[in-house]
């Protein structure tokens, strides 16, 4: 096979008026992840020599987004997906190679695909365009790719099909592949002899059918492969579709899910077998989760790396930085956030923990808080090995607890406590022998008072 160069162009020139956003069409997240970058890490895996993509609409927004990944080209104004694809000669002056045609908002492709495109163009026919065709149960207003094994007879949009057309069920996708050369050639022939006047890319096969060249389809297996995503209604479905699909594989990778349909992945969550993840569970990007691991019910996770038989939740939260070592557990109503839990480390309920070290074994009571915080700067909070914070204690960071130290239930701890130590903070206890019965008394009768 004759190993050319790749480059792909990336049309992402549209108004998206269907989202009804400010955010490019583009740049909304499928599982905590712009849907454009879903397509970018595909195509990369191909080793492309040249990304280029079209911009027009709030274009800023990807320049800001992709600066340095990809070259940019303007289509402004917009004439049509023939005419997008034009845009991108200028940047591919002198490349002399193959190139794929991808949709921004087609997140969905798979590498496998691109490279099937690829290999069918450099197959030994040499095909002057390969076409990507799928086969969707209904095949609606889509165009219809007209073929006899595998070589395209005809490219027909379906307003301009016949009826016997209209019954191929190979539909086109829009996403195509072909030398660099061959396109743009073919793309300066186009016409816009249509009611919207515009440069439609498909155009391309039936100019190189009637020279008498040959085109092929390549047919993706999976329709969801390629939808596209147009509205918010739209966003959700491939949202659920992507969810669905990392479930799958999150069971079959040994993963136990108590309720699939309720837990939530990011792109690049990491769950490693023996895994157990309770019902109503949310993982943000950059969480990875070791082997023997639980987690419970109603937990939010994000930025988070969890040990081996760590248990966490239910109903915690861990935050960006947070390290749960082997063995450590986090219970209900617990927040981590920038802080490393040490091996057999407890923070069972209602604590916060931010920018800290937490010793192995230590025990740290409920209530507990690090004030980490003093309005201009964070500071740390080290807490020693075997330490035992009690219940609703406050530990002022800059703060060091040390190792085997106990801490007192309602301590409010603003210097370092040694090894060993016992630390109280509390206030001196007050009586006042039927203060409280004067006070009701008198409470009572202000209010009878009142109401009359």
């Amino acid at each position: 096979m004759n190993e050319r160069p790749i480059a792909a162009i990336i049309l992402a020139a549209g108004k998206g008026t269907r989202m009804k956003s400010a955010r490019h069409k583009v740049l909304h997240e499928i599982a905590g992840r712009p849907m454009i970058e879903h397509l970018l890490a595909s195509v990369d895996a191909l080793g492309p020599e040249k990304l280029v993509t079209i911009v027009g609409e709030s274009r800023e927004q990807l320049q800001d987004r992709l600066s340095g990944r990809v070259e940019f080209a303007v289509q402004d104004p917009q004439l049509g997906t023939g005419h997008a694809v034009q845009q991108a000669e200028g940047a591919l002056a002198g490349f002399d190679g193959d190139v794929l045609v991808l949709y921004g908002d087609v997140p969905f492709v798979k590498a496998d695909t691109m490279r099937a495109m690829i290999q069918r163009l450099r197959a030994d026919d040499s095909p002057a365009a390969v076409v990507l065709g799928f086969e969707p149960e209904d095949p609606l207003r889509y165009g219809r790719v007209i073929a006899q094994q595998g070589h395209i007879i005809k490219m027909v949009e379906w307003k301009d099909a016949t009826e016997d057309e209209r019954a191929c069920r190979m539909c086109n996708s829009g996403l195509l592949a072909a030398r660099a050369q061959d396109l743009f050639a073919l793309l300066n022939r186009v016409k816009n002899e249509n009611a919207q006047g515009e440069y439609y890319l498909p155009d391309i096969v039936n100019i190189a059918i009637a020279d008498g060249q040959s085109c092929a389809v390549v047919s993706c297996d999976n329709p969801d492969e390629v939808a596209g995503i147009n509205s918010r209604a739209e966003l959700a479905a491939a949202e659920a579709q992507w969810q669905a699909l990392r479930r799958e594989e999150a069971m079959a990778d040994g993963v136990t899910l108590r309720a699939p349909e309720t837990v939530f992945f990011s792109y690049d969550t990491e769950l490693a077998p023996d895994v157990v993840v309770e019902q109503n569970v949310v993982f943000g990007p950059g969480v990875s989760v070791a082997s023997g691991a639980t987690i419970r019910a109603f937990s939010h996770l994000e930025g988070a790396t969890v040990g081996e038989n760590v248990s966490v939740g239910p109903y915690a939260r861990l935050r960006p930085g947070a390290v749960l070592e082997k063995d450590s557990k986090v219970g209900n109503f617990v927040e981590i956030k920038n802080a490393t839990l040490g091996e057999g480390a407890k923070a069972s309920h209602l604590t916060y923990l931010g920018d800290a070290t937490v010793g192995a074994g230590a025990n740290i009571g409920a209530g507990t808080i690090t004030c980490n915080y003093d309005g201009y700067f964070k500071h740390q909070t080290v807490i020693g090995p075997r330490a035992f914070i009690g219940s609703n204690s406050a530990l002022i960071a800059p703060v060091n607890i040390g190792a085997d130290a106990i801490v007192a239930a309602g301590s409010a701890v603003s210097r370092d406590v040694a090894d060993g130590e016992l630390r109280m903070v509390r206030a001196e206890q007050l009586i006042k022998p039927g203060w409280a019965d004067r006070f009701h008394d008198a409470m009572k009768r202000k209010k009878a008072a009142q109401d009359k």
